[in-house]
C-alpha cells in the first residue's frame, strides 16, 4: 500500500516551482492537495485571489502528481486541520517557508497523527534553492537529514 503524503497551499498563479513541489512530494506516495479558499486567501493575503479555488481546484487536480486534491474547509494559517484530522497522512511534505513549519508540527503533535515531515528540496528550474531551513538544519549550510548544500535565507 502507498504511503500518503500531504501538502497544502493557496497555488494561486500555478507555476513550475509548484509542479516541481508537487512532483518531489508525490516521489514519496500518493499525493493529497489541500488548496486555501478564496475566503483565506482574502483574509491572510488581504486581497482577491487571481484564480477562483474552483479553478485552482480543476489546475492542481489535472496534474498527473496529483491523486487528490480539495479546497480546505477551515480559515487561516492552518486551514487544512479537519482534512488532516480525516486524511490521516504518513507524510507531511513542507516547504521551507519559516514562518508556519513550527505551526504544523504541533498541530500533527496536537491531533496525535504520526507523519513524519518531509522538507522540499525543489526549486523553480533554473533558480537555486534558497530554503530557510531553522527547524532541520539549524542554521548550518547542509541540510542535517540528506546532507545537502543549501545556501540560507
Amino acid at each position: 500500500m502507498s504511503k500518503k503524503v500531504f501538502v497544502s497551499g493557496c497555488y494561486d498563479m500555478l507555476h513550475s516551482g509548484h509542479v516541481a513541489f508537487f512532483e518531489e512530494a508525490a516521489a514519496y506516495g500518493d499525493l493529497y492537495v489541500g488548496i486555501g479558499s478564496d475566503r483565506t486567501i482574502a483574509e491572510l493575503k488581504a486581497r482577491k485571489t487571481i484564480n477562483s479555488d474552483a479553478e485552482r481546484l480543476y489546475m492542481v487536480s489535472s496534474l498527473k502528481s496529483v491523486k487528490q486534491a480539495w479546497i480546505n474547509s477551515g480559515s487561516g494559517l492552518l486551514d487544512f486541520e479537519n482534512e488532516l484530522r480525516e486524511l490521516r497522512p504518513d507524510i507531511f511534505f513542507v516547504n521551507a517557508d519559516g514562518h508556519t513549519y513550527n505551526r504544523k508540527i504541533n498541530l500533527c503533535k496536537y491531533i496525535k497523527t504520526n507523519c513524519a515531515f518531509k522538507l522540499a528540496h525543489t526549486a523553480k528550474p533554473g533558480f537555486i534553492p534558497r530554503l530557510f531551513c531553522k527547524a532541520l538544519c539549524q542554521h548550518t549550510r547542509h541540510c542535517d537529514s540528506c546532507g545537502r548544500s543549501y545556501r540560507l535565507v
